[in-house]
């Protein structure tokens, strides 16, 4: 399976992330991104990130350049905050509540 390339280029690793969650919610499990990436937290942020959601890291692929495998059931994160799991709130009798950070 020939990978799929994300070039973050010289993209802040906050915003990678954000395109990298994006990106991978649109492949099969098994896929192979390989995320081209200048910032120099990429080494650190992407291993904690895929640890987080349970992705498989697969290290720098060449320089810049890391890979990420997709998994089938990974840990959900926030849209605009891929580095914070996505919260499920329940309210009464099990039901979806409202979010916590909702105003209310």
């Amino acid at each position: 399976m020939t990978p799929t390339v994300l070039d973050g280029g010289d993209r802040r690793c906050v915003l990678l992330l954000i395109e990298l969650r994006r990106l991978i919610a649109t492949l099969p499990p098994g896929a192979v991104v390989h995320l081209i990436a200048s910032d120099p937290a990429a080494p650190l942020d992407l291993p904690a990130w895929c640890h987080l959601t349970g992705h498989e890291y697969l290290g720098e692929i060449q320089p810049q350049t890391y890979g990420v495998r997709v998994v089938a059931s990974p840990v959900e994160t926030e849209a605009s905050h891929p580095w914070r799991p996505a919260q499920v709130h329940r309210g009464i009798g099990g039901s979806p509540g409202p979010a916590a950070d909702d105003g209310m």
